[in-house]
């Protein structure tokens, strides 16, 4: 996996406790901003296909799409202050959020409600490569805090995208 990135935004500014040998946070908090950018598209896309359900299962999928959005949501603010934490930099504008994402935008419209199913279970199924890769690279730099986050995260997309692959059964 490619864990490179603009080094601009990168680069260590402050501080830290983490006492990494030199480099080491940069990469760790560039590789974590990659995944920042994915967890926001995750996030908005999860959103969009909340507010655009229907159908006869309406209900169950607008609540569950509304639950794992919100599940997302919550590692935002955790990647972002551990890339902070660690000495470096993180996302600063939706334009670098545009630059950086892995996973792709949708702006389709009137996708039926399989389609507003399947799509962020194949984002999650990513999401989860992408957190795997990264949880070694932890691993490697000996970063134990990101790897133990990581492997809730990690547990997390699992279960969304069960959920989404149990309802797309339907």
């Amino acid at each position: 996996m490619d864990l490179t990135v603009e080094s601009r935004s990168t680069s260590a500014a402050i501080g830290t406790v983490a006492n990494f040998p030199p480099g080491v946070a940069n990469e760790i908090s560039a590789a974590l901003t990659n995944l920042l950018a994915d967890v926001f598209t995750s996030y908005l896309k999860t959103k969009n296909f909340h507010w655009h359900m229907s159908g006869r299962h309406f209900r169950d999928y607008h609540l569950m799409l509304d639950e794992q959005a919100d599940q997302v949501f919550a590692m935002v603010d955790a990647v972002a202050e551990r890339c902070r934490k660690i000495g470096g930099r993180t996302i600063r504008s939706v334009g670098e959020i545009s630059r950086r994402q892995r996973l792709k935008d949708s702006d389709a419209m009137d996708l039926s409600p399989g389609a507003m199913l399947s799509e962020p279970q194949s984002d999650n199924r990513r999401l989860l490569e992408f957190l795997r890769d990264l949880h070694v690279f932890c691993e490697k730099h000996e970063d134990v805090a990101s790897a133990s986050v990581l492997e809730n995260w990690i547990d997390e997309a699992e279960g969304r995208i069960w959920f989404l692959f149990e309802a797309v059964c339907d």
